[in-house]
């Protein structure tokens, strides 16, 4: 790791329990307005159509679109399709934005905070600037900057997301570590020349199922303070 200089971190599911915290806002959003649906069920639909949701704008059907919006277009998409048609706009809106009131997973800001003491420590990540920052403003990550594919108008795992983190940081590719739970992010960034580390959360996606083969990377770790330990911050 000698001259590694900074840390670039994906956030959905390696920063943020995304799965526990929209499953909680469904849950009060169904208190409010007396429904009862599969929260659960919904809040992994939701999360599924945003893949396909990217590929769309990847292949030219949609011009280039903030994350916020593709969410709400598979929201407003999964609504309909439950049946849900009688909630004003201004509460679907406050929905939508759940993305932004994404709580941390419990190591993360002590790690975050030991890993700032000896890198420069940046999101990258395809969620917009706005809810990026909204989402360290609540939660109190401590960010030294926000760095969102929004900024290249290529989402993760298109090779201009991480070379361009690293332009706009101003270190080399080889002194920037992408740090990710998720294996396709890490290797597309190994292959623009990026260092990785591989932090496992088993939870992300509910229950913990048998736990999958990982590809080697430079690091990996159980989670953020073992990040730390073993990065010597």
């Amino acid at each position: 790791m000698n001259g590694q200089r900074a840390l670039a971190f994906d956030v959905f599911g390696t920063v943020v329990d995304w799965r526990g915290s929209i499953i909680r806002e469904l849950e009060e959003f169904g208190g409010s307005h007396g429904l009862q649906r599969d929260w659960p069920t919904f809040a992994d639909d939701w999360r599924a159509g945003y893949g396909p949701a990217m590929d769309r704008v990847r292949r030219g059907e949609l011009p280039w679109t903030r994350i916020d919006d593709l969410h709400r277009m598979i929201l407003d998409d999964l609504l309909g399709k439950a049946g849900i048609t009688a909630v004003v706009d201004a509460d679907i809106d406050h929905l939508n934005r759940a993305w932004h009131r994404l709580d941390p997973w419990p190591d993360t800001v002590a790690g975050l905070t030991r890993l700032k003491e000896k890198f420069t420590i940046t999101t990258l990540s395809n969620g917009n600037m706005s809810l990026l920052t909204n989402m360290a403003k609540r939660a109190g990550l401590p960010w030294d900057c926000v760095i969102s594919a929004e900024l290249f108008h290529h989402y993760k795992p298109d090779r201009e997301a991480y070379l361009g983190c690293a332009d706009l940081l101003g270190v080399p590719p080889d002194q920037l570590m992408l740090v990710a739970a998720h294996p396709s992010d890490l290797s597309a960034a190994r292959a623009a020349g990026l260092r990785t580390a591989f932090v496992a959360r088993p939870l992300e996606h509910g229950p913990p199922a048998r736990a999958a083969r990982v590809a080697e990377f430079d690091v990996m770790a159980t989670d953020f303070l073992d990040l730390a330990e073993q990065l010597g911050a």
